[in-house]
């Protein structure tokens, strides 16, 4: 990494939306073949920074160089020009093309009048091969998986030329083999002298592969830090603002009455084949439940099917006795059921609707909301306002839409939706996927909070750390079914990884004993 070159200077950089400042006189400087971490809670205002810099906005005040030279980024075309490529959050790919035309898609080279695709590919092999991004060319899109979508939005910002990558939230869907891959790619990219933004809020990966950082509150600059000597702590109260625990504080459970009963349940998937297999499972008022697994064992078809978005084929769901198998969502949240969805921009938010529209989807059917079906608006705005504040959802107003709303916020505000109408059962799928630690902070005592009071919650996460990190019972899902549930006090990540991956808990722990056996053998 070079000492003096700066690639890309950002200097007082305002932008503006109304009286709502979403950057506030930010500087930034990325230096040639660095990996340099823009870090902030959700809603700090990182990824409208890095629209400015890919001329997907212009700002309000402040000046860009490239180079050393002043430059007008008006649109994206002028920052390819420049060689600024952006890996966006949300992949940008038309899933019925190949991997070929996604890429060259408005680059398109022609021979004797015709699409030229085979010197295409040619080309898109010899850059995949250069940077270690192994893909084919003839797929289609909708065929590959995640990660490959991935190396198709990093292939097509180099076969524009950039020299410059900005990577936004690059981790928030991969698996952590495939977080592993993506580490080693954005090394091989520097050391062929590129430079790289990295957008995240993930302490460790900041850690392990970047070189300053670069943390940003609410908009405004807080500090440029050498990330080899600066702690995750120090890196999470900078962007929080505060001090931050990683560890959830809770007390010992004291489970009382069952208020979730699944008996052998059978739920199939879209394709028509069974992905939950005959599974039982009970979970009780005052304690949190965990279902553990990797990504495909029948997880999300199971919290589907409990939630009423999935029928099952046969086997009983009860909740608070009532037998709700099959009943519409309505129906069974009336019954006592909160659901903070997995997807919550898919199934737990109608993004264009407002945020004040949002929070009362449950309920504006009752009083004192609706009455003789007709809105109550002045009741419903009294309500919003209610919720935003007691949940410090941060928006511009009650009457944003939602989808305008950070993920955190987006969160929050379904979180305050279904806790309010005090349920039961709360089920929590992936309750903080693509959150900060601030954020996971704030929602992991919130479900602590529910099992204090007497609830139940039942939480489905990828996450090892928060499984073992809030719940008291952590259930093992592999192939649709349950393998093993285990105290967290009494397991570790290295025993719940081998039965995620099908081992029998008696052979886990064998595994395991011999092992430590092994480590504990001195050869002379």
């Amino acid at each position: 990494m070079s000492e003096s070159v700066n690639v890309i200077e950002m200097k007082g950089i305002t932008k503006q939306f109304g009286v709502f400042k979403a950057n506030d006189n930010i500087n930034l400087q990325l230096k040639k073949g660095e990996i340099h971490a823009l870090l902030g809670e959700n809603g700090a205002g990182k990824s409208t920074l890095m629209n400015i810099l890919s001329g997907l906005l212009e700002p309000t005040s402040g000046e860009i160089l490239v180079n050393g030279q002043v430059v007008n980024i008006s649109s994206p075309s002028v920052a390819n020009k420049l060689g600024i490529g952006m890996v966006h959050q949300h992949f940008m790919l038309v899933k019925k093309f190949t991997v070929t035309e996604n890429i060259i898609l408005g680059m398109e080279q022609t021979k004797n009048g015709f699409l030229d695709r085979e010197s295409a590919k040619k080309d898109i092999k010899e850059l995949s091969k250069k940077y270690g991004l192994l893909i084919d060319p003839s797929a289609k899109v909708e065929s590959i998986s995640v990660g490959m979508e991935q190396r198709v939005e990093i292939l097509k910002t180099l076969y524009r030329g950039a020299d410059i990558l900005i990577f936004d939230e690059p981790t928030a869907v991969l698996t952590p083999q495939e977080i592993d891959e993506l580490i080693n790619i954005m090394r091989a990219l520097t050391k062929e002298g590129k430079s790289i933004i990295l957008i995240t809020h993930k302490l460790d990966e900041i850690k392990a592969v970047a070189d300053r950082c670069t943390v940003i509150r609410r908009g405004k600059s807080i500090d440029t830090v050498d990330v080899s000597t600066t702690s995750p702590q120090e890196l999470a109260d900078m962007m929080v603002g505060r001090s931050v625990s990683f560890k959830t504080k809770k007390k010992a459970s004291q489970p009382k009455e069952t208020v979730l009963s699944i008996e052998n349940i059978v739920v199939k998937e879209n394709r028509g084949l069974e992905a939950v297999k005959g599974l039982s499972l009970e979970v009780r008022a005052g304690e949190v439940v965990g279902i553990a697994g990797i990504d495909g064992n029948g997880q999300s078809e199971l919290i589907h099917a409990i939630t009423g978005l999935t029928k099952t084929e046969s086997g009983k769901i009860k909740l608070n006795g009532q037998e709700i198998q099959n009943k519409s969502p309505r129906k069974i949240t009336e019954v006592g059921l909160g659901h903070i969805p997995e997807d919550r921009q898919k199934y737990g938010l109608v993004l264009p609707m407002s945020l004040e529209e949002n929070l009362v989807l449950q309920t504006y059917y009752k009083k004192p909301l609706s009455q003789y079906g007709i809105l109550n608006q002045k009741e419903i705005n009294k309500f919003a306002l209610k919720l935003i504040e007691e949940f410090d959802v941060r928006t511009q107003s009650e009457s944003a839409p939602a989808g305008s709303l950070s993920g955190g916020n987006q969160q929050k505000a379904i979180i305050a939706r279904e806790i309010n109408r005090d349920p039961s059962l709360l089920i929590a799928a992936q309750p903080t996927r693509g959150l900060d630690v601030g954020a996971i902070e704030y929602i992991h005592s919130r479900l602590i909070e529910q099992r204090d009071n007497g609830k139940a919650v039942l939480m489905m996460s990828f996450e090892l750390d928060e499984i073992l990190n809030v719940s008291d019972r952590i259930a093992v899902m592999y192939e649709g079914n349950i393998v093993a549930i285990v105290d967290p006090k009494e397991t570790t990540q290295q025993e719940l990884g081998l039965l995620m991956a099908g081992t029998s808990l008696e052979k886990a722990r064998s595994l395991i004993k011999q092992e430590k056996g092994k480590e504990g053998v001195k050869i002379d």
